[in-house]
């Protein structure tokens, strides 16, 4: 008789991405045992992972006013496919992949890099940043409930209380966004159809990278970092191509200027190959749960990368969204006496 986590499973989730994530599937070696310094080395790699990501979402707004969507995400996979093209070799100690694997692969692939990637772009450009932030802000609590239902992890008392910590922290930097220094009060803005539907794709977005945490934690214990970051990022590559084609002929490539080459350059490296090397290596030692605290990088990244390179302003209520969010880290990541995530 099915249990009830399997019906709720099955209810909620496609079949086919419970049958991949369910415990009892085989994997090729157990979690490995971790010193306490590589725990923090693992930690310093999920928050700069995170904080790259807020660096290149930041800066993606020249590239998406000169370059379209798709073709844009076409280029940075292939850029990126150049760079990673030795990381595709197996090593030596690594077993060949089963089928359950490269079903894996490419679920990361599909919805970590490709779905993500679309409605993360199109939803932003059709509704508010405030809005859009507001939302991003559920992505540790959205990554700490899927590692619970789908990888059956055990999240403790910090770790859900870190990612209400980090909600509440860039909710608060959304709305101080809105707020009005002159006469204090939060500005008006009236919700039509367009920005409902650039909600519903951010909030898509964050499903997205909800399931990328945990299916790259499952990855993680059966390939090594490198090799996952050029397995999906080919696999993106590979979706995106016929999109990529469509949107590159009859585009004057000439009229680009020489900077946003050199940008997308920057971006397809930070987004395709260190960040994705970064967030696995990461994940290798600590749980998927722990892991998504440290999403509240990206929008509070964004939003210093906007104050220094962009020239926007920071005031008193972004300061304190920034020390309650980097509080939620801070909660999760120091040790206590209670060892469970």
């Amino acid at each position: 008789m099915p249990s009830p986590d399997s019906i709720a499973c099955a209810v909620v989730y496609p079949r086919a991405l419970c049958q991949q994530l369910s415990p009892q599937a085989p994997m090729s070696h157990p979690f490995p045992d971790h010193t306490h310094q590589g725990k923090w080395v693992a930690y310093a790699c999920l928050a700069l992972s995170m904080s790259m990501v807020g660096v290149y979402v930041a800066l993606s707004k020249p590239l998406t006013a000169a370059l379209p969507v798709f073709l844009l995400a076409w280029m940075r996979f292939g850029i990126a496919a150049i760079a990673m093209g030795n990381w595709l070799r197996r090593p030596a100690h690594e077993a060949p992949m089963t089928t359950q694997t490269k079903r894996l692969v490419f679920l990361e692939s599909f919805i970590g890099n490709f779905m993500f990637s679309i409605c993360m772009l199109f939803g932003v450009s059709m509704t508010s940043a405030v809005s859009a932030g507001v939302i991003l802000s559920m992505i540790p609590a959205a990554i700490a409930i899927l590692s619970w239902v789908l990888l059956k992890e055990r999240v403790g008392k910090r770790v859900w209380l870190a990612a209400a910590f980090g909600a509440l922290g860039i909710a608060l930097l959304a709305m101080a966004r809105h707020w009005d220094s002159a006469g204090g009060s939060v500005a008006e803005n009236p919700i039509t159809g367009r920005a409902l539907l650039g909600n519903a794709l951010v909030f898509a977005a964050v499903l997205c990278e909800g399931v990328y945490a945990v299916v790259g934690k499952k990855l993680t214990v059966i390939l090594t970092p490198k090799r996952i970051s050029a397995l999906i990022n080919l696999c993106g590559f590979l979706l995106m191509t016929p999109m990529g084609i469509y949107f590159a002929w009859g585009f004057h490539f000439s009229a680009v200027h020489y900077s946003i080459w050199l940008l997308l350059v920057f971006y397809a490296m930070a987004a395709s190959v260190w960040t994705v090397w970064l967030w696995m290596t990461g994940l290798q030692t600590i749980p998927a749960a722990r892991a998504g605290v440290f999403s509240v990088m990206l929008p509070i990244t964004a939003a210093v990368v906007g104050v220094f390179v962009l020239g926007e302003t920071l005031n008193t209520m972004e300061v304190i969204a920034f020390a309650i969010a980097l509080a939620g880290v801070l909660l999760a990541t120091l040790p206590g006496s209670n060892q469970r995530l």
